[in-house]
């Protein structure tokens, strides 16, 4: 039987940035697929680049070299991929239900016909009765659901996650873990997350994708995880199969870092994944000012 096409696929993706002290490579050819309605993460240790390539598939950063297709297509990042980020970044002067129209009106979209399809995303992340509510009346878990729902609105190709449950609470953080399980579940989504937390990502994913120390960051492996679907995380808890995932990432993790000094700690490609973030905002706020 042939394999399934992929969404997504990165060839030879390279990033190199200029510093004060000459070029620094930050991604050194990186490769990989996504296949339709897969969940895969991106783990390895700071500094690796894992923000650096969710920001060059969504636009926000031109990569230095390689090729990335989605439907074996060069697309449009700005209608094809949504993204969640660290932090909810949700404007205070919007109700929720604002919050999550936002994306349409930047593209331009029927922001009347599509309120029907924003109410029910607001129900599929746990928000049915917060339409009328402003960031401040909500939660930082609750806030982070506002975003997901933000971030599927325009029906993108691609759902981006970048830690988007590292500033939470552990209980609200598995909360929110079930509740993108649920979603994925619902919509059959193809998402790409960041996280630094060993059992979210093998919770949640179908593949790790598990990158090597930087400067020149690569795919160091891949891991397949297969738990079967729908998983529960407190049967789970005694799986030999979840616990031997568990340790081949650790075990991973660990190597990768045994020698300190082959992690970069120049601030320069975090601040230059933090522009990307700043130009995004740019033109929210400039969509407000229309």
């Amino acid at each position: 039987m042939a394999k399934e096409k992929p969404l997504l696929s990165i060839q030879n993706v390279k990033k190199v940035f200029k510093t004060r002290d000459g070029e620094l490579e930050a991604l050194g050819d990186v490769s990989f697929d996504v296949h339709p309605g897969e969940f895969v993460s991106i783990v390895g240790p700071s500094g690796c680049g894992k923000t650096t390539i969710l920001k060059i598939v969504a636009g926000l950063l031109a990569k230095s070299a390689g090729v990335i297709h989605v439907d074996e297509k060069q697309f449009d990042p700005t209608r094809d991929v949504g993204f969640v980020f660290q932090a909810a970044s949700l404007l205070p002067w919007r109700s929720v239900l604002d919050n999550v129209l936002l994306p349409i009106e930047i593209l331009r979209m029927d922001k009347a016909a599509m309120k029907t399809k924003a109410a029910e995303l607001l129900g599929l992340v746990g928000l049915r009765d917060f339409e009328d509510s402003y960031p401040n009346e909500l939660s930082g878990g609750m806030q982070q659901r506002v975003s997901i729902a933000r971030a599927l609105i325009h029906d993108p190709k691609l759902l981006l996650m970048d830690e988007p449950f590292g500033a939470l609470d552990a209980l609200t953080r598995a909360h929110m873990q079930e509740s993108l399980m649920e979603i994925q579940n619902e919509l059959g989504n193809t998402v790409i997350m960041i996280t630094h937390d060993v059992d979210e990502a093998v919770l949640l994913s179908d593949r790790i994708v598990m990158m090597t120390n930087g400067p020149a960051a690569t795919i160091g492996e891949i891991l397949d995880i297969k738990l079967e679907r729908p998983r529960n995380r407190v049967e789970l808890a005694d799986s030999a199969e979840y616990n031997h995932y568990r340790a081949a990432v650790l075990k991973f993790l660990y190597e990768r870092q045994r020698n300190p000094e082959s992690n970069d700690s120049s601030s320069t490609p975090d601040d230059a994944e933090s522009a990307g973030e700043d130009r995004l905002l740019h033109v929210v706020k400039g969509t407000e000012a229309a």
